[in-house]
């Protein structure tokens, strides 16, 4: 084994029980990283400079194939269940050791760097790859040393092993199928394989700090933020969602400096950003709609994700689903005009919780009470967008808690019980935004139109909306401005938008219904003022 690159960390790969492999690149600046993905045709280059790569039949998170160590260290805290599934110690050992097989003589690339942007709460994290393309991945989503200054005494407080071309043997090492992304808290250590999809090295790390930042105190966030300059004034906000709710695309904002677009942190000091880049969805990218995020798709340094492109011109083709509704791309934080290359700033002014509604119900916004966002942020509703999650090929009803179950690995209600405390000591207000469907469900209604969108959201956050006349929705208990500049009048009350209004009417019921089946679980652990926030139906 021989150890080469710029910044090469006394605490080697035997650390963590790799022995005997091939050359090991450590560190690799990105031009070095492109040569080694192009050498081992792992990628190949797009016309502009980005490097295109595919991940074969997992264009998406395999959320089925996770698990969760249960051991001593952690298993009191952990929210044990469908989202937190268990394995054991021994499962785990016996897969790290099949890596140690697989490793021997292998060429390996290492990452270290850091999640979180405040030097107080930031953790230290390695990553080690059988792929130069997903080092590459790993360079851009985390935080890196750029000088050097600290990396030959790296000494990662979190490691992800991820060797792709691993498979399992379910019925031999107790998997589901042949991809696994297990994560042991005792031993501080991701193992993944099985899977090309790069999504599983960053979320790994995300549900890690969402297990230890609550525990000091600090509400761990599945959102994005940005904000508004005036003189020396910062005014934040905050965008929660799952994947293909619009965070990335609504953060984006030119007249709205970027924080970071998809994980935070919100201390006593104010909020920061995990990573440093971004990983946003490609699929029919627009450069009028979306310029800040297309520009990056220009860029060397830039990974395109299971985009479809010209064999012979390499043009790419974002309009083109045919491999997956899931492209993406990623890129560094740098590749933004609009940036705080900082990731920090004061506690938000505004919390906006955002939506996919396929079921063309909610209005496109609405002003939350306290009681209220603690309701919504606990149901966390939405879609799951195509191609999000592997074997999701349309839009479908979901409740994700947190808006963000699927990396919580502590109860709901602890983030929840964080996020009010925040919510009411800094006194941020809180909007409900549907980016889903108006006119009708998926199928015969069509997704808000993204200029309308932003146009709300704007007047919420510039505060135009404060003292707007509202109206009540009868059923969600909704608090809809009625009138919006900029936006037609109709949008915003959907029944209005529907030709049949009866059918909007049994369809608010049926969703209704569902939000008040899912909050169950729920309900003994939240005051009665929370519990009666929600949906009424007759």
């Amino acid at each position: 084994m021989k150890n080469f690159g710029p910044f090469i960390s006394r605490h080697g790969l035997d650390t963590h029980g790799l022995v005997n492999t091939g050359d090991v690149h450590w560190n690799l600046p990105v031009a070095r990283l492109y040569e080694a993905a192009l050498r081992r045709n792992e990628a190949v280059l797009a016309p502009e400079g980005p490097l295109m790569a595919d991940t074969g039949v997992h264009t998406g998170r395999s959320p089925n194939d996770k698990f969760v160590v249960r051991e001593p260290s952690s298993e009191g805290d952990i929210w044990w269940g469908d989202v937190n599934r268990d394995v054991s110690q021994e499962v785990f050992d016996n897969l790290l050791n099949k890596i140690k097989a697989f490793v021997q003589g292998r060429e390996l690339f290492v990452f270290d760097g850091y999640a979180g942007a405040d030097p107080e709460h930031r953790l230290r994290v390695r990553v080690i790859n059988e792929n130069a393309w997903q080092n590459l991945f790993a360079r851009n989503m985390f935080i890196r040393d750029e000088e050097g200054t600290t990396l030959g005494d790296f000494e990662p407080e979190f490691t992800v092993i991820n060797m792709p071309g691993l498979e399992a043997a379910p019925e031999v090492d107790g998997t589901r199928s042949g991809t696994f992304v297990l994560l042991d808290f005792g031993r501080r250590m991701a193992i993944i394989g099985g899977t090309q999809y790069a999504g599983e090295i960053k979320k790994s790390i995300f549900t890690v700090m969402n297990y230890l930042l609550p525990k000091k105190g600090i509400m761990a966030m599945h959102c994005s933020a940005n904000y508004r300059q005036e003189g020396d004034e910062q005014h934040s906000a905050l965008f929660f969602g799952l994947s293909g709710t619009g965070k990335t695309t609504l953060s984006a904002d030119p007249d709205r400096t970027l924080i970071g677009d998809d994980e935070h942190g919100w201390s006593d000091r104010g909020i920061f950003n995990f990573e440093g880049g971004c990983y946003a969805k490609a699929i029919r990218l627009d450069p009028k709609n979306e310029p800040e995020i297309y520009k990056t798709t220009q860029l060397f340094g830039t990974i395109l994700e299971n985009v479809v492109y010209d064999e012979e011109t390499r043009k790419v083709d974002f309009d083109d689903a045919s491999k997956t509704e899931n492209t993406r791309v990623s890129y560094p934080l740098e590749h933004l005009d609009n940036v705080d290359l900082g990731g920090a700033a004061g506690h938000p002014e505004h919390v906006v919780f955002l939506t996919c509604d396929a079921f063309g119900v909610l209005p496109p916004i609405s002003r939350l009470s306290e009681e209220q966002a603690m309701y919504h942020f606990l149901a966390g509703y939405t879609a799951k967008v195509a191609g999000t999650e592997k074997g999701v090929t349309e839009p479908t009803a979901t409740f994700s808690a947190c808006f963000g179950a699927p990396f919580m690995p502590l109860h709901p209600g602890v983030y929840a019980r964080l996020l009010g405390e925040k919510i009411s000591s800094h006194g941020a207000k809180v909007w409900l935004v549907n980016t889903g469907w108006t006119g009708g469900p998926h199928g015969v209604g069509s997704r808000m139109k993204l200029r309308y969108t932003r146009r709300m959201v704007n007047a919420a956050l510039n505060g135009e909306l404060d003292a707007a006349p509202t109206a009540v929705d009868p059923i969600f208990g909704l608090e809809i401005p009625t009138a919006v500049d900029g936006v037609p009048s109709e949008l915003l009350f959907p029944r209005q938008t529907w030709n049949d209004v009866d059918a909007y009417d049994a369809q608010a019921k049926k969703l209704a219904q569902m939000f008040i089946e899912n909050f169950e679980p729920f309900a003994d652990g939240v005051d009665a003022a929370v519990l009666a926030a929600g949906p009424k139906v007759d």
